[in-house]
């Protein structure tokens, strides 16, 4: 008898590039030639389409006119290198047709008395009073006959630099540290404005990335805070609620054992919502876990608080919900999830990912990194790979080794596993605040942690905003 271990098999399989939706219906799998090519999807037929966007600013004299000279300039257009697609402007008549509108009532600025006394102050009390400052500018702008619809916050470096985060001690929280774009981000929502920092080294052109890479980002995520939607997925299932879960902590490492829920939830057309669910008690060295997970009770009542908040945005019951979470599902999870979905939708799957591993890779025979999309299982591990060389386009999106993400946990038999993968595939496509092709993890996850940040700045009192156009 041979007492050798067998060595796992191995089995791999490709997904193709999932294809994204554009103006007229028309498909492409890259959005930045989607756009240029055809438009972004609510442009035709109208859907959301803004044609025209009131830009207002926040910053010095000086910031605010570097800043509009900036957008009049790169809305025109901006060639690039054989390695970046040529961005085809933010005009009327090509890019994503619609036009930016400059006023100088729809200006807040700061003044250099206030510059000088922000500089001044001690770190702490410098961050809180320039977030004062830079709330009442914007409750100016909000408060305009006609207000604009997107306010860009263009600080001097000085100010920027010295502002930009802060750490100390608070004698009812303990040591906090607070950061000044999730700060702002988070105050902004009283408005309802959406908002955008444009830093002067993006103005100046001292950026490390291509000049049209910037533009490109910069103006997807300007068009979908505007209203729009730059493109649409194609293949997610109708019906079908696609919900992430993750956990933030409270400012302060005294509230290091309470932890609350975040939901990020998404239909078939990719609109999503976020939702901040209960607050709740986890030690990390008595439960032998650093990972917070919910008892079932606690399961069963973000379920019912998602399902509700989705019918009542999206004005229907899904069909079908699909379940991401970046950690293993506990058995008083997999019960409360389990029993409040059944009661309330047809179909549902729980499904758990490791987007951070990076110890198991695939190896090939050629200079090339792994295709994107390709799938192995090795034993009983299941692995795909969301970033990687993109044959039909014969390039490699990522300037790093890539590595798989690691299907952790799946509960559910209403859907096969291939389906499911494919669908997480086409959420990594799903980002309107970039124009990257695809990022490693899917949008249920995607930014877990940087809304998690922005909603630590928002009081338990207040209700946040559930659309991601106030996140981003």
């Amino acid at each position: 008898m041979n007492n050798q271990s067998m060595e796992p098999i191995i089995k791999c399989q490709y997904f193709e590039e999932p294809l994204l939706q554009f103006a007229d219906g028309r498909e492409h799998i890259d959005p930045k030639i989607g756009i240029s090519r055809y438009g972004p999807k609510s442009f035709s037929p109208k859907r959301k389409h803004p044609d025209t966007v009131r830009i207002g600013f926040i910053g010095s004299a000086d910031t605010i006119d570097s800043a509009k000279s900036w957008l009049k300039k790169t809305s025109e257009g901006v060639l690039c290198d054989e390695d970046h697609v040529e961005f085809p402007g933010y005009m009327e008549d090509r890019g994503f047709f619609s036009r930016l509108i400059f006023d100088q009532d729809w200006n807040g600025q700061l003044t250099q008395k206030e510059i000088d006394k922000i500089l001044e102050k001690k770190p702490k009390e410098r961050f809180e009073f320039l977030l004062e400052i830079l709330e009442e500018k914007l409750d100016l702008l909000s408060k305009k006959d006609q207000p604009p619809q997107y306010i860009i916050v263009a600080l001097p470096d000085n100010i920027y630099g010295k502002c930009k985060g802060v750490d100390y001690r608070d004698q009812e929280k303990g040591l906090v540290h607070r950061d000044l774009r999730r700060a702002f981000k988070a105050l902004a929502m009283k408005y309802q404005i959406p908002t955008q920092f444009l830093r002067q080294k993006t103005i100046d052109g001292r950026e490390k990335d291509d000049p049209s890479k910037v533009a490109w980002n910069f103006f997807t995520g300007l068009y979908f805070k505007a209203g729009g939607i730059p493109w649409g997925p194609i293949g997610l299932t109708p019906g079908t609620c696609y919900v992430g879960i993750a956990f933030y902590r409270p400012l302060g490492s005294k509230f290091n054992s309470m932890q609350t829920s975040l939901v990020q939830a998404f239909d078939e057309h990719g609109d999503g919502l976020i939702l901040r669910g209960p607050e709740f008690q986890w030690n990390s060295y008595r439960m032998n876990s650093r990972s917070p997970h919910l008892n079932d009770r606690d399961a069963n009542n973000l379920i019912n608080i998602v399902l509700d908040r989705y019918e009542k945005e999206m004005g229907q019951t899904p069909q079908r919900v699909v379940i991401h979470k970046s950690s293993t599902f506990w058995p008083g999870e997999k019960d409360g999830f389990k029993q409040a979905l059944g009661q309330r939708v047809k179909k549902f799957d729980l499904m758990s990912f490791d987007t951070r591993q990076s110890h198991i890779r695939l190896l090939t025979t050629s200079s090339y990194p792994p295709l994107r999309g390709t799938r192995f299982m090795v034993g009983d591990m299941d692995f795909l790979y969301t970033t990687g060389f993109i044959s039909e386009l014969g390039q490699s999106h990522v300037l790093h080794v890539p590595s798989p993400i690691l299907i952790t946990d799946h509960v559910g038999q209403d859907t096969p596993r291939e389906t499911l993968l494919k669908e997480v595939l086409i959420m990594t496509k799903m980002n309107w605040n970039s124009s990257r092709l695809g990022g490693k993890a899917p949008i249920t996850l995607r930014f877990s942690d940087i809304v998690g940040e922005i909603m630590r700045e928002i009081p338990s009192d207040r209700e946040p905003m559930p659309q991601f156009k106030f996140y981003m």
